[in-house]
């Protein structure tokens, strides 16, 4: 190893938080997935066969093959859609992780990402040695700022997914371990005509709902409470005890009714559930005083109905803002 005349250290490696949105209805949700092995006639066959490899670009024919020819498809996903973004800009392999596994067809406001990169320049004012890591002109250095980041970014994005801020955060940020709370909304359309413009973001209901009573059955929700009766089956969770912070409702529009729902975690199809029971109360067909009922017995068949993913909106995600030393105590 040559001589410097000053101690070199090797390349800060920053880190950069995302903050995402975009419309679900044509991603197979937010994490990415093994590609599906299909044959020419559309039917699943063993991967183990040789394939072709195609992304299908609008999401729409997940059953399309490569030149008609029996291959592979990858399902389009926001995590896969946006960390090919991301990798064209800072041209390095990167490792994107969100904060929310949102499902095929739920929308986003505020889903939160991360990865790392390399670029900065070497600390101090030594030349390298001739062994040391060659990054420049690869990664993001934070001189060029977050502003151009995200400028950068949006530019290899598809027209349903944008990035709307980001910032340079600490390496140990983890936004999943490191999330305190999330915010979700649920949108229903309540009237005898369906929407045209909106029908990809909002439930439509064909019957006015009874807001009053459903504000009265959704403040039932707050506190920690075994929600067994709000989780999907398989849900795969070893407790279904959760805590929510805020459950309300409101109406928006003349035909447009707003669940709303913050919480420290969330089971599988939860805030569907809620909708789906919410939205009974608001039919009369479920009394606000049976939901404490409802909660304490755990058991799904007395619960409403699953609704569907094209109302749900992950609004927000919320962390502490930890110094660098306890962020990293806090990381697994």
């Amino acid at each position: 190893m040559g001589r410097w005349s000053a101690p070199y250290a090797a390349p800060r490696v920053p880190r950069y938080k995302l903050i995402v949105a975009y419309e679900g209805t044509d991603f197979c949700g937010w994490q990415k997935q093994e590609p599906l092995a299909i044959n020419i006639a559309g039917e699943p066959r063993e991967a183990t066969q040789p394939a072709d490899t195609r992304e299908i670009g609008d999401g729409r024919d997940t059953r399309e093959t490569l030149e008609g020819r029996p291959g592979r498809i990858a399902l389009r996903t926001v995590q896969h859609v946006l960390e090919r973004a991301v990798r064209e800009v800072v041209r390095e392999p990167i490792l994107l992780l969100g904060a929310s596994r949102t499902d095929s067809g739920v929308h986003a406001r505020g889903q939160v990402a991360a990865f790392t990169c390399g670029g900065d320049e070497p600390s101090g004012d030594a030349v390298p040695p001739t062994d040391a890591p060659q990054v420049r002109g690869l990664g993001w250095p934070v001189r060029r700022g977050v502003t151009n980041l995200v400028r950068a970014i949006n530019g290899r994005l598809p027209e349903d997914c944008l990035v709307v801020g980001a910032e340079h955060v600490p390496h140990s940020f983890d936004p999943i371990s490191d999330c305190t709370s999330k915010g979700y909304s649920y949108t229903i359309h309540a009237a005898r005509e369906r929407t045209l413009f909106e029908r990809r973001l909002v439930h439509h209901v064909w019957e006015p709902l009874d807001v009053g009573a459903m504000a009265d059955a959704a403040a039932c929700f707050v506190g920690e409470h075994d929600f067994g009766a709000f989780a999907a089956a398989g849900h795969g969770r070893m407790s279904t005890v959760r805590r929510v912070l805020s459950c309300g409702v409101t109406r928006t529009g003349p035909d447009r009714v707003r669940i709303e729902i913050s919480g420290t975690g969330f089971l599988w199809n939860m805030v569907r559930i809620v909708a789906g029971t919410l939205t009974e109360v608001g039919r009369g067909r479920i009394a606000p005083a049976a939901i404490p009922k409802i909660i304490a017995g755990a058991d799904r068949r007395h619960a409403g109905p699953t609704f569907p993913a094209r109302g749900l909106c992950l609004e927000w995600v919320s962390y502490d803002q930890p110094t660098p030393e306890n962020a990293r105590e806090r990381t697994p």
